[in-house]
């Protein structure tokens, strides 16, 4: 077999410099509100934990909120994997649902690391597929929270010969991408 000629490669695109974005305006909570109230625990938490973050909460639906923590170096509120930022949610959610009625849905986040977080998933779920495609082999994915797991879970849902499913118990509840005929 004569090796084959090698075509020449084209040059990288360069990456142009991001433009810089555009600071978000955060609207001024109304006193007495539910956002006020989400800020106020935010702020006493996050101070407590050393940090100048600023907490800016938006009603996003009937019962649901979004929290963007801003400032400076956040990537110790996000913590490994964003074990942090669960746990500062999941505390926010606590006290902003103590002694209410109704349920009010919080999700903290800083930096974009949800939307970004999500992306990865995504990408990592369709590159186990395709390993357990080619290898017809079933592979184990390391423990996830229930969100990252739904996320795997949509992100392989329509692919051909691939089902998923989850096993074990929490903290270590894991997904399986297995492969089908």
């Amino acid at each position: 077999a004569a090796p084959k000629p090698e075509k020449p490669k084209a040059p990288k695109a360069e990456k142009k410099p991001a433009a810089p974005k555009e600071p978000k305006v955060y609207a001024v909570a109304e006193p007495g509100s539910v956002e006020e109230k989400i800020e106020t625990f935010l702020k006493g938490l996050l101070e407590n934990m050393g940090s100048n973050a600023v907490p800016h909460a938006v009603k996003k639906g009937d019962n649901t909120y979004d929290v963007e923590l801003t400032g400076e170096d956040l990537g110790y509120l996000i913590g490994r994997r964003g074990d942090t930022l669960d746990a500062i949610q999941r505390l926010c959610n606590y006290a902003v649902n103590h002694g209410t009625e109704g349920r009010i849905r919080i999700s903290v986040d800083a930096e974009d690391y949800r939307a970004k977080r999500e992306d990865s998933l995504r990408k990592y779920a369709r590159k186990k597929a395709q390993q357990v495609l080619k290898a017809r082999r079933r592979t184990t994915l390391e423990p996830m929270n229930a969100y990252e797991r739904h996320v795997i879970h949509a992100a392989l849902q329509d692919m051909d010969n691939v089902t998923t499913h989850s096993t074990g118990t929490e903290p270590n509840r894991r997904v399986v991408i297995e492969y089908v005929r």
